[in-house]
């Protein structure tokens, strides 16, 4: 038997603070003006629309994946293709759900096991859920650069 040693972050305390994080995307993602959203780059960067698309074919296929221990490859393009800020703040917002359907399902024991996310990273399940974190904070940091470009205030990365 397995013992676990002791925790420093509870399961609900974790998905607050990452759905803390999402939320915070999402107002970056509401802020930014249409034309922008699909086309404003710095420095060769992608638009703040393939870095949420990158996002949203992160977070929900990686979550369900390691719920069903299934790994099926990373898919950017395949998902319906969005045209308009309104759909991926919907599918932002859907997403959000399913996170949280797909996190019940999780057992504090599943945290320490090893799981090769997308067929390419063999982790442990909370190290590949912190990267999803972390890839959000690395990709909303671009968006706070690309709004300030436009003259636009964000809000304070703090405030999740």
């Amino acid at each position: 038997m397995k013992t676990l040693e002791a925790q420093v972050i509870t399961s609900e305390d974790l998905l607050k603070h990452w759905q803390g994080h999402r939320a915070l995307t999402r107002r970056l993602i509401e802020l930014f003006p249409e034309k922008d959203f699909f086309e404003f780059s710095i420095g060769g960067m992608r638009p703040f629309s393939k870095l949420v698309d990158e996002l949203l074919a992160i977070a929900v296929p990686a979550l369900k994946g390691i719920v069903n221990r299934t790994s099926e490859p990373y898919n950017e393009e395949g998902g319906e293709k969005l045209i308009f800020k309104a759909q991926y703040l919907e599918k932002w917002d859907q997403a959000t759900e399913e996170i949280n359907k797909y996190w019940e399902q999780l057992s504090i024991e599943d945290f320490s096991e090893n799981f090769n996310l997308f067929g390419q990273y063999e982790f442990p399940i909370i190290q590949n859920i912190l990267y999803f974190i972390d890839n959000e904070v690395h990709h909303r940091g671009q968006a706070y650069v690309y709004l300030r470009a436009l003259n636009i205030e964000p809000p304070f990365f703090w405030e999740r």
